[in-house]
């Protein structure tokens, strides 16, 4: 029996088995929500009242089962793309047509990624008008959603295309090292858009003002001036117009850094809690989380290049899938499509990682604040606002939370000494 042979038979089973570790997660954390539904965890009964709590729970499950159904569709989807022999069939017609050369595959790339988007349309639009609408959190209009989606796939046709067309071509110029040139590449880009992003993107869908003098701006910048964190301004966002969810970060680089806030976050947390969150995010810079984590992502990159380097000389890898070796755009597009089902597996691992950050994090601004109690209460009264789950069972945090749970941030709250 050919490696061909098998490799179709072990992906449906790669494929199905995400598939049902998706679906069992979702019923742990829908059991444990049950469970624990009949009353207020006592560690949050002084903070969140019954009614409360019970429309979390309800929400906690809502979302799980829209969650399971999308997954559903997810994988059917994925395995009728993969071995229905319409990739192979769009791959000749494609090239018959525009030929080979890089513009054109960059097209046939994007077009078919712009394709594979679509069935999400639907789950997208029902999550924010039925369900987040149920809950009292959506704000946007039909209008704005719309526009949402053309201004997205606007700036993917002009950054997304030209990036697919450098990197083919690097694949022409640069013969067997072009992995890492596209890595190169990408990981100039990512940091290109990094810079712009708030300067030219970011306005494109939001507005941002200055926080108004007052006794949170002072606050504010005393905080950043205490911590040593430069920032250019302290800008509020109009987060409001689409949900009444609530964040606050910051970003840029540099004399370009900029505070940002929700201004959902700032109707509902006091001075103190505000100072507080910031204080946790200043936290992140101070202890340079995020370059650590941006060199772990460049990582990551640098091998998936170099595995798919490595695939693309495997004639058994396009065979298997209905594909004739010979062209390398058909290997993007199959890792593409089946990275996803690996990288799955290792999510708690990253999660891990991501959630020692938190915890450094939280340390920071209890340390900054000088005691814990501004911390602990803007978690709770955000855990509130956003109906969080109060009681997700561990695996299934472990698998999606990159934030430890509130009550888990508590506990390592209480045993810092200042």
């Amino acid at each position: 029996m050919s490696i061909s042979s098998l490799v179709g038979p072990v992906t449906v089973v790669a494929i199905i088995a995400r598939w049902l570790a998706q679906l069992w997660l979702e019923r742990l954390n829908q059991r444990s929500a049950l469970e624990h539904a009949s009353a207020v965890p006592d560690t949050f009964r002084e903070s969140i009242d019954p009614a409360t709590y019970a429309k979390s729970v309800k929400y906690t499950l809502a979302k799980s089962r829209l969650s399971q159904i999308e997954e559903t569709c997810d994988a059917i989807i994925l395995l009728i793309v993969l071995f229905s022999g319409i990739l192979p069939w769009a791959f000749n017609f494609f090239a018959t047509r525009l030929g080979t050369s890089a513009p054109a595959m960059a097209g046939f790339l994007f077009l078919t990624g712009l394709s594979l988007a679509l069935p999400g349309l639907p789950f997208d639009w029902y999550s924010q008008f039925r369900l987040e609408e149920r809950f009292g959190f959506n704000t946007t209009t039909p209008k704005l959603w719309g526009a949402d989606r053309l201004k997205g796939l606007l700036l993917a046709t002009l950054l997304g295309y030209p990036l697919l067309i450098l990197i083919l071509k690097l694949v022409e110029w640069t013969g067997a090292q072009w992995w890492l040139w596209a890595w190169g590449a990408l990981l100039a880009f990512q940091l290109l858009l990094m810079v712009l992003a708030p300067i030219l993107i970011m306005p494109w869908f939001n507005k941002f003002t200055p926080l108004p003098e007052g006794v949170l701006r002072d606050h504010l910048l005393a905080l950043a001036q205490r911590t040593g964190f430069q920032a250019r301004s302290i800008q509020v966002m109009d987060g409001s117009k689409r949900s009444r969810h609530s964040n606050a970060f910051f970003t840029g680089f540099g004399r370009f850094r900029k505070i940002v806030l929700f201004d959902t976050l700032v109707q509902q947390l006091t001075a103190a809690e505000l100072e507080a969150v910031l204080a946790h995010e200043i936290g992140h810079y101070k202890k340079k989380h995020i370059p650590k984590m941006l060199v772990a992502s460049a990582a990551t990159s640098l091998v998936a290049f170099y595995a798919l380097s490595e695939l693309a000389k495997q004639d058994w890898f396009y065979r298997a899938f209905g594909f004739e070796p010979g062209n390398i755009v058909p290997a993007f597009l199959l890792f593409t499509l089946l990275s996803g089902v690996l990288s799955f597996w290792f999510s708690p691992l990253w999660n891990v990682w991501s959630r020692r950050y938190e915890y450094q994090a939280d340390k920071f601004a209890a340390a900054t604040m000088r005691e814990i109690i501004s911390l602990k209460t803007a978690l709770r009264k955000l855990s509130e606002k956003n109906l969080s789950n109060l009681t997700p069972h561990p695996l299934y945090s472990g698998f999606y939370y990159s934030h430890p749970t509130l009550l888990e941030r508590e506990e390592a709250l209480a045993r810092l000494s200042l």
